[in-house]
């Protein structure tokens, strides 16, 4: 019997639906894996307007192209349209695209549509035709040159999200896992992660529920830090019926104790018959519940007084050199802090000397401290001893300047004239009797 050319495809039509049919339940179900070249969109359409579902192939090697419904019917195997729906219009047929129209169309046409490229294993790829209502049955026209939005009365937004956490606390260094839930919407919601103001990558799944609802599930999965404790993590649902709709959780991170050890006395170096207070200082969540002070590889001075978080050791001597450590514990962990102990020697006292030197030391010193001597004040005294000394030799030498003088007498006359000195005497004029008469003068 011959065989014509449609019977032959028909034929061929048959035993591909009869393959597909056997082929297992996870096959048939999977979404298409990483490499694939099948690619689909989702549609939303008014009710009674046209949707248009495209399947696209990126580098065809000559495989089989078909479009099934929901109810994984075919409705078109290549170009040729198996189902009987008279609504369903061949839009365009290539090696690389098959695009199919439905117009009118209606509530029951809502659903997830199937692109499958007859490949081993076959690929799948899913496109949602969502079904969105008219706006009090105005025609689209009229609505367009009104400028008016269609009303989406079979467009629901999702209840208040929940978020979800696998643990309600976490220890540092550890992965958490939080999710959050997107409830009875339609179309199905998106769902994004943010914390900190840098989004998360989550893993989301799409249920469609018996009334033809969608349930959206997302999950994220990340390391925690001590600084991520009380830090908001928010749940952020986009839906073209909902606005600013999140929902947020706090992270609750336990984190193992951080130690310091501070120095309460003394302030400066530890000398030889000093004391030594030491403070621990511990904070970590939950709280440290035990402290411990010990001296590394060797044991406590007999002098060492531990009190809570508090060191106290006496009349240091050089035995006493090592690390101390500071020891603190919590559920999370153990951490510690060290301090090296080193003393030096008293400090040495200069004998006090035989005549009392000017002491220019704070009186607040201690007993005990070397007695200092000024000798800037010895030289500021001795200067002014030469100093005074030098004055008193200037006004004396001014002194006798000032009574130096010359003096002028009168001598006997006639003396030049006399034989002898005595004759020279008694011709002078006036004669002894005169010497009253002398008269000095003073320059």
């Amino acid at each position: 019997m011959a065989i014509t050319g449609s019977g032959s495809l028909a034929i061929s039509l048959v035993l591909f639906v009869i393959s597909v049919a056997f082929l297992p339940k996870g096959a048939a179900e999977t979404l298409t894996v990483e490499g694939q070249n099948l690619a689909t969109d989702n549609v939303s359409v008014i009710e009674g307007e046209t949707a248009t579902i495209s399947c696209r192939v990126k580098d065809n090697d000559d495989s089989v192209i078909q479009l099934l419904n929901p109810n994984r019917q075919t409705i078109y195997f290549r170009d040729v349209r198996p189902l009987k729906d008279s609504r369903f219009q061949l839009v365009n047929f290539s090696d690389n695209e098959l695009r199919v129209s439905l117009s009118n169309v209606s509530l029951s046409d809502e659903g997830r549509y199937v692109c499958q490229l007859y490949t081993d294993p076959p690929q799948e790829a899913y496109a949602d035709i969502t079904v969105l209502g008219r706006c009090d049955g105005a025609s689209v026209n009229r609505r367009t040159a009104l400028n008016i939005t269609p009303v989406r009365a079979r467009v629901f937004p999702p209840g208040n999200p929940m978020i979800e956490s696998r643990e309600e606390m976490v220890s540092e260094g550890n992965e958490t896992e939080l999710t959050c839930t997107a409830m009875s919407s339609k179309p199905a919601a998106s769902i994004r992660w943010m914390k900190k103001g840098e989004e998360l990558t989550g893993e989301t799944t799409v249920e469609e529920t018996y009334d033809r609802m969608f349930t959206v599930t997302s999950r994220v999965r990340f390391s925690v830090t001590k600084e991520d404790d009380g830090v908001p993590v928010d749940c952020i649902i986009d839906h073209p019926a909902a606005k600013d709709l999140l929902a947020q959780r706090q992270l609750d991170v336990l984190y193992k104790p951080e130690v310091k050890i501070v120095v309460a006395y003394p302030n400066g170096l530890t000398r030889e018959g000093d004391n030594l207070d030491l403070t621990c200082i511990a904070e970590g969540k939950p709280h440290p519940r035990r402290i411990i002070w010990l001296r590394v590889d060797e044991d406590m001075p007999p002098h060492a007084v531990v009190t809570g978080h508090d060191l106290y050791i006496e009349n240091l001597n050089k035995s006493y050199n090592g690390t101390y450590r500071c020891v603190a514990s919590n559920a999370v962990g153990d951490a510690y802090d060290d301090y090296a102990l080193y003393v030096y020697d008293a400090p040495t006292t200069i004998p006090t000397p035989t005549t009392n030197p000017v002491n220019t030391q704070d009186p607040r010193a201690g007993e005990g401290a070397p007695q200092k001597i000024d000798h800037a004040v010895i030289g500021g005294v001795v200067a002014v001893v030469m100093f005074a000394i030098l004055c008193a030799l200037i006004v004396l030498g001014r002194y006798f300047a000032r009574h130096k003088g010359t003096y002028f007498t009168h001598e006997a006359k006639g003396a030049d004239d006399a034989a002898d000195a005595d004759t020279a005497i008694i011709n002078a004029e006036g004669g002894h009797n005169n010497t009253d008469e002398k008269k000095e003068y003073y320059i």
